[in-house]
């Protein structure tokens, strides 16, 4: 495998952890109230750190929401885990939110604990780690460093809901769960 084909496919997987973590976090929010972000432009940065694969930089993103939008992501982060997760529980503990959740991934049960500190109106920081039983893409475990900002009010080019990726990607998340299948075909 070339090196950039070997590259994607490891960002496609480190997306696909964040991914898997961020709506165990997001689902975790029925146990207790999730605080709201603050309207504006948010800059994400994400680190993961998986066992038996390479470390790579930060995974940068922005992402422009007002209070509906931020409301809807949280609750498609809640219904992706409903099925998934047979443990969900978030507590507040000293001034930060501590995430616990058992969620089946295909036939990998990931288990992740989670410490979330900030404000949700400037800042905040998501440090969690997972193990996965049976190793999942052959990883039995690992690590990730949620860094989100806020930049200030979103471009005149931007309406809630659009995320601009690394890459320079562009997509609106909105648009995109309006335009998901919305169950089994009967």
């Amino acid at each position: 495998m070339s090196a950039m084909k070997r590259l994607a496919s490891l960002r496609l997987r480190r997306t696909l952890f964040c991914s898997l973590c961020l709506g165990s976090v997001a689902g975790a929010g029925q146990a207790a109230d999730y605080p709201p972000r603050k309207p504006g432009l948010w800059e994400t940065s994400v680190q993961t750190d998986a066992k038996g694969s390479e470390k790579m930089g930060p995974l940068v993103s922005q992402q422009c929401i007002d209070a509906a939008s931020d409301k809807a992501l949280r609750e498609m982060g809640m219904g992706m885990s409903q099925g998934m997760c047979s443990r969900q529980d978030m507590r507040s503990e000293g001034g930060k939110l501590v995430v616990d959740s058992v969620c089946k991934i295909g036939n990998t049960t990931a288990t992740t604990h989670g410490v979330i500190s900030g404000d949700f109106s400037s800042s905040y920081r998501m440090e969690m780690t997972s193990t996965y039983n049976p190793p999942m893409m052959g990883r039995s475990g690992g690590a990730s460093v949620i860094a989100a900002r806020w930049l200030g009010p979103c471009k005149p080019d931007q309406k809630p809901g659009d995320m601009i990726m690394s890459n320079g990607t562009k997509m609106n998340m909105l648009d995109m769960m309006k335009n998901a299948p919305k169950g089994p075909a009967k």
